[in-house]
């Protein structure tokens, strides 16, 4: 059981959670130095929050992971196997998208927060038997295997940060994108 902080640690916190935050969206690298100086902070608080800038970046890609874990849990309910897995794999590449914070930590062979590998084996876990329930349904490609996913998620959402644009667009284009790996792995039901 951890502790709660107390009230100006809490807010020290999640100051430095909210600097880490725009420096990612900026794509400036996590320097636990310059987060303590754009916080108006000392270094030393900031290092007694975070130990090393992997734990601070995985503490802000966390709401994001807890989120898609939340739809992988979910998709894992719907009882056409295609639609659940074509509805997290879109979920999954809007996120790499639009949140600067998760590629790296996704990324990552290692985690620094137990949390962080542990959201991660969540996703890796709803992705690959989303994957089977599809393949048992016989609506993909058999000889896709779960560890394809996320090198066709990572490649798309790198073939969307070539192409830039808004937000908006870089959603629509990896949706677009998307579309068209399924549409190449997708199996049409035997007739009978």
């Amino acid at each position: 059981m951890t502790t709660p902080l107390r009230k100006d640690a809490a807010r020290n916190w999640q100051r430095i959670v909210s600097v880490a935050r725009d420096l990612v969206d900026e794509g400036t690298p996590l320097q636990l130095n310059d987060v303590a100086r754009r916080a108006g902070l000392g270094v030393g608080t900031v290092y007694r929050h975070f130990a090393t800038p992997e734990a601070l970046l995985e503490t802000v890609a966390a709401p994001c992971l807890e989120a898609l874990a939340a739809h992988g849990r979910q998709a894992l309910t719907d009882a056409d196997p295609w639609r659940g897995l074509t509805g997290f794999l879109f979920r999954t590449v809007e996120a790499q998208v639009t949140d600067a914070a998760l590629p790296p930590v996704a990324a990552a062979a290692t985690d620094a927060l137990p949390r962080t590998t542990e959201l991660k084996e969540s996703l890796t876990s709803a992705g690959a038997t989303l994957l089977a329930r599809a393949r048992d349904a016989e609506a993909v490609r058999s000889d896709l295997a779960a560890a394809d996913l996320v090198p066709l998620m990572c490649g798309i959402a790198h073939a969307v940060s070539v192409h830039g644009g808004t937000p908006a667009d870089r959603v629509e284009t990896a949706h677009r994108y998307l579309a068209a790996v399924l549409e190449g792995v997708r199996t049409m039901p035997r007739s009978v």
